[in-house]
């Protein structure tokens, strides 16, 4: 284990308080401190002692795997947890079993768990070595922050807990404690550097180049290639791929295994011509964040192979320049030491004739000219940015990889149309997780993808994306292109803009075309037509964050419309739902809601649950084993029938597979900012293009929503309609899998430049460690602050029946109302009779408008034509996404009916 002072495994006998002051009476010991001062390698406790999660740190496992445990392909990687009681902290590895912990963001940084399992692992092929096993974990009850991170400012205060006798076995924080390799990789991706070996030191010393033997690309492109070394090479960087780690677990081979197993592809480009350069493993490191795009390199000592053919390439055609495809440089410190420097900008004679990086910027409103797949530069003004999601990596051998993504909208004057970009991590995490309103966004190597009716841009390998902050120095800044947007933006007032931007919620792009073929690739999430019996399957596979959009036949055989709350601050009236302490705000945009998550983990722990009584949920009828009593009226209820209001018991069961009706804890909204300054028109244009940087911002930060009912004494009669025949085909359904409906994470929330910090944590994904609160927060958000244009008055819940009438799965469907909402952006605005099928099939509510437009039809309008829903076959495109704990978000994206 890690180092520590001598003594550091006694008895903790010391408490910190909330003023940081030592109190003198003993504290319990932990499981851990059990552990360390027992001669047995392995305890177990009924209630372990509080302990707070400082870290959760994800790396590829070694091909070692018991017997009665077979090796899962799907998960392939091993977790390093740091915890602390206050005083002291430990690091350990989190047994396999518990892996789906981390997979759904329980088990994360800042939460308070309690270790009720854990043995010690010596290695038996070094001395003094050895690493705990966390076993067995109770989660807390709504998984919240920790109390025993109040008031800890410096983690480096804590002193390190280890067995007797290793106090001085050194053990680096930064390397995974159970295999040899020497880095961590990001919890969510594999793309993204981890830890701050990454971003090593480095000084610029004053370099006396030798040019007069430097030898051009054209002359590699026609030599048989170097083995070691060759001519130096004079070259500027012209694009940068983001990294690729290619990992494995079945290499036995040390020889064969790098230490950081990564590669990058750089195009550099001298007067005669382009070609491509690939840095490899340690060079990465090392390299990587060094060099930029229009950095020019020196370098000598490097191997020239034949270049690797099926990989992408930037398109380059721009650049005039000719392009030498079949060889590559290869820097690989394997097979030789490579000498690398960058060149500074003050000692680049002219003579030297290096090109300049040349761009292909596009505006909006000459996007649609463009042919598929080409690739433009773009920049916009940010109004809108989705949450951040992730996909499975298809088809790729190996461990299993997710690649994370969002979705920007962003406006460049040119067009009242935003630009919609689809914008994947490319290894700038510190701006990728920082895109947010009302900041200047510049994107490189944008393709080109058709829309249903307006075409998107998704990032390629070789994007690089740059924010209101790191624009000073860029090549682009003097491009014609960003001069004229900068114009552009001096006519703004922030004010304005600022009422019109939205952050995070569900948000998916294209919508679903008008006509569905099978197969169907709805941008870069394919939609895969599955059997209903599938689906449970599907919603158990979900990690955090992953999104998947599945198509399923069926019958829609009942719905209901469901108001929300405008206002939160109103007392929640509900018996069963006790009202949240005011003293208490959810203040962790992170964490989710919900009730106790997980007891004791253990390996093949179901994560469905089936078969509770119908009795608590109105509206679902027998279950499995049991009937309902009663049935509901076909048609649209009727005002006798009213809310139940019969307390219950609180109960949580995994995802939505539970036939416990299950209402959303109460929350509140957002923030109600004011109107920020206006732009400086004076400075620079990389200025400019900073401005935003020098705003003010807080740290405390708004909860999710309230989508809660009204209160029982204004709400109005209960609207529903039910299949004529669902009261008898819920009778013969064998799995009814049920939702809590609409999700708080569903819903944009209104952007405000005092509360940008916490809604950047609530729309992005939890950083791997934890990291003390900022010491001057900002003001508290303001009760009842809301969203506008991304709030809707209320949603349906649809059940929909599976084809063969086995199985029933409960959605949301939530229709765009206004032209103010992002999902309206690229929808067929093609007239439509607002009766539920057509709202159902079109996705909005016609005609939309900014404000909401008052000749809509009211829900009663629209559910007095649900009887066309009556035995229509229909074909339903969800879309799924896990949200943290055991929710998951369950939407109907688009019906289309099958003649």
């Amino acid at each position: 284990m890690e180092s520590a002072p001598a003594g550091a495994a006694s008895s903790l006998s010391t408490n910190i308080n909330n003023n940081n002051r030592v109190s003198d009476f003993p504290a319990p010991e932990t499981t851990l401190e059990q552990l360390f001062s027992s001669r047995s390698l392995k305890v177990t406790v009924d209630d372990g002692v509080p302990v707070a999660v400082i870290s959760v740190q994800r790396y590829l496992s070694e091909k070692v795997f018991c017997s009665d445990q077979p090796h899962d392909p799907h998960d392939s990687y091993t977790y390093d947890v740091t915890v602390t009681d206050g005083v002291r902290r430990t690091r350990g590895v989190l047994h396999r079993s518990l892996n789906r912990l981390v997979h759904s963001n329980t088990l994360r940084p800042g939460v308070q768990i309690r270790i009720t399992g854990c043995s010690f692992v010596y290695n038996e092929q070094r001395l003094g070595q050895g690493h705990i096993c966390i076993e067995k974990v109770q989660c807390d009850e709504g998984a919240r922050r920790s109390p025993l991170l109040d008031g800890l400012k410096d983690l480096g205060c804590l002193s390190v807990l280890t067995k007797h006798g290793m106090e001085n076995v050194g053990v680096r924080d930064d390397f995974p404690l159970k295999t040899s390799s020497k880095h961590y990789l990001p919890l969510w991706n594999n793309e993204d550097p981890e830890g701050e070996q990454w971003f090593p030191p480095r000084t610029t010393p004053d370099l006396v180049l030798d040019v007069s033997s430097v030898t051009l690309l054209c002359d590699l492109e026609s030599s048989l290639g170097y083995a070691r070394g060759g001519p130096p090479l004079l070259v500027r960087v012209i694009h940068k791929s983001r990294l690729r780690y290619y990992g494995k677990c079945d290499i036995v081979d040390a020889k064969k295994k790098a230490d950081y197993p990564y590669h990058a592809y750089l195009e550099v480009a001298d007067q005669s011509g382009a070609m491509s350069l690939v840095l490899w493993s340690e060079l990465c490191l090392d390299w990587y964040h060094s060099l930029h795009v229009g950095a020019v390199l020196y370098i000598h000592k490097y191997t020239v192979k034949d270049s690797y053919a099926n990989r992408s390439r930037p398109q380059m055609e721009h650049h005039c320049l000719r392009v030498f495809r079949s060889k590559e440089i290869s820097l690989n410190r394997r097979s030789t030491a490579p000498v690398l420097s960058v060149v500074p900008q003050k000692n680049l004679p002219v003579q030297w004739g290096l090109p300049d990086v040349a761009y292909r910027f596009t505006c909006r409103s000459e996007l649609e000219n463009l042919a598929p797949n080409t690739a433009c530069d773009v920049i916009g003004l940010v109004t809108f940015v989705g949450r951040v999601q992730r996909i499975r990596c298809q088809g790729d051998k190996g461990p299993e990889k997710f690649w994370t993504y969002r979705w920007v909208h962003a406006l460049d004057g040119s067009s009242q149309r935003p630009f919609i970009l689809e914008i994947f991590s490319c290894s700038q995490p510190d701006v990728f997780h920082a895109i947010c309103p009302m900041t200047y966004l510049v994107c490189t190597q944008m393709r080109v993808c058709p829309g249903a009716s307006a075409p998107f841009l998704t990032s390629s390998c070789e994007t690089q994306i740059f924010i209101t902050g790191h624009h000073r120095g860029q090549p682009y800044v003097s491009d014609p292109r960003v001069k004229e947007f900068i114009r552009w933006t001096k006519t703004l007032k922030d004010g304005a803009v600022l009422d019109k931007t939205l952050v995070g919620g569900h948000y998916c792009y294209p919508p679903a075309p008008p006509v569905f073929t099978q197969p169907l690739h709805n941008g870069s999430v394919p939609v895969v037509l599955v059997a209903a019996s599938d689906l449970k399957g599907a919603l158990e596979s979900l990690r955090y964050r992953e999104h998947k959009r599945l198509a399923v036949q069926g019958l829609i055989t009942a719905v209901r419309y469901v108001r929300l709350h405008p206002d939160p601050s109103e007392p929640n009236t509900d018996p069963s739902e006790p009202n949240p302490d005011p003293s208490e705000p959810n203040t962790d945009p992170s964490e989710p809601s919900g009730g106790e998550v997980s007891g004791e983990a253990s390996a093949g722990t179901s994560r469905a649950s089936t078969a509770t009584s119908a009795s608590e949920h109105p509206d679902v009828g027998q279950t499995k084993n049991g009937t309902r009593g009663g049935t509901a009226p076909s048609g649209v209820a009727s005002p006798s029938i009213t809310r139940r209001t019969t307390p219950k018991k609180r109960s949580f069961h995994r995802f939505y597979l539970t036939r416990a009706k299950m209402r959303t804890k109460r929350l509140a909204g957002g923030p109600v900012s004011p109107d920020p300054p206006e732009v400086s028109s004076s400075g620079s244009d990389s200025d400019l293009l900073d401005v935003g940087s020098t705003r003010q911002e807080g740290s405390v930060g708004p909860p999710p929503p309230c989508l809660c009912p009204p209160p029982a004494a204004e709400q109005s009669p209960p609207l529903r309609w039910e299949s004529r025949d669902w009261s008898r085909q819920r009778g013969e359904v064998s799995t009814h899998l049920c939702g809590e409906g609409l999700q708080p994470d569903s819903l944009a929330r209104r952007f405000s430049l005092e509360e940008r910090s916490a809604l950047l944590a609530w729309s992005g994904l939890p950083s791997s460690h934890w990291t003390p609160p900022d010491p001057q927060p900002g003001r508290a958000a303001p009760p009842g602050a809301g969203a506008p244009g991304g709030r809707p008055p209320g949603y349906y819940h649809a059940t929909i029946l599976g084809i063969n009438q086995q199985v029933a799965l409960d959605a949301a469907f939530c229709p765009v109302v206004s032209s103010a909402d992002p999902r309206a952006e690229g929808l067929p605005l093609d007239p439509h009779g607002n009766s539920l099928l057509s709202l159902l099939s079109a996705g909005f509510l016609c005609p939309l408008g900014d404000p909401v437009t008052p000749d809509l039809p009211s829900p009663e309008e629209v559910l007095q034509t649900a009887g066309e829903l009556e035995g229509a076959h229909l074909l339903c495109v969800l879309d799924l996404c896990h949200l943290g704990g055991d929710r998951v978000e369950v939407l109907l994206s688009k019906v289309y009916r099958v003649t």
